[in-house]
């Protein structure tokens, strides 16, 4: 396959899978193809659901801020800690940053996403009376927090469908299945929301980071054993 000429935006190698030579180009197409890997992925993984463990919106907005350029696995490693010793947004906005720092060490970048955890605990308490917001508009605005956390949130907390959230999986697997061209999380996520239902976004996620842990591999993608390689014109 030839690899896309198209100029990088930044992402990981993991991300900039190539452009599908035989890329469906109608939207019809692309619905067609959407339809079959909502069903048949829902079939294979009919227990997909976010991989962070949490009790709360809370605890989901911690363990997300935290999971930047860290795995699902090491995060769910150190969160019991934190949400022994920070249950809520008022304990955590009175935290030592050297506390915060020694308990997510692991999972990188450790100073930063301290920090971030301290302060969108703060904002949580002095503008939404320490409870988690429910629109992207309010949950931007919380450090640490981008449109990807935002809708992990809503779609996971709260049932709220504002968005696809676009991880490197999904980037990979929807430039693979044909579904965009766009190498920007943005304007992926753009792209697939009007060839999904509303109702499957959040759950169109979990499906495709599943699939792409699990079958579609970054490097060496087990092509014989997906259930969607008739549709797939990458194969």
């Amino acid at each position: 396959m030839k690899r896309s000429t198209v100029k990088s935006r930044g992402e990981k190698p993991s991300q900039k899978a190539p452009l599908v030579t035989r890329s469906p180009r109608t939207v019809a197409q692309k619905r067609a193809i959407a339809d079959r890997v909502l069903h048949d992925l829902q079939r294979e993984y009919p227990d997909a659901h976010c991989e962070l463990d949490h009790n709360n919106a809370f605890e989901l907005l911690c363990a997300t801020i935290l999971s930047a350029q860290c795995t699902d696995v090491r995060v769910n490693m150190v969160t019991p800690a934190l949400f022994a010793k920070y249950p809520d947004a008022n304990a955590l906005a009175a935290a030592r940053p050297e506390d915060v720092e020694e308990i997510v060490r692991t999972t990188g970048f450790f100073r930063a996403k301290a920090k971030n955890l301290i302060t969108m605990a703060g904002s949580l308490v002095d503008h939404h009376q320490g409870e988690v917001p429910r629109t992207i508009a309010e949950l931007i605005k919380l450090a640490g927090v981008g449109r990807k956390t935002a809708n992990v949130i809503l779609g996971n907390a709260f049932d709220i469908n504002e968005g696809v959230v676009v991880d490197t999986h999904v980037q990979r697997l929807s430039r693979r299945l044909g579904l965009t061209r766009e190498a920007d999380a943005i304007r992926i996520e753009q792209a697939l929301m009007p060839l999904f239902p509303r109702d499957s976004w959040a759950l169109l996620s979990h499906l495709l980071i599943w699939h792409g842990r699990r079958v579609c591999d970054a490097r060496k993608p087990r092509c014989a054993e997906c259930v969607v390689r008739d549709v797939c014109p990458s194969v």
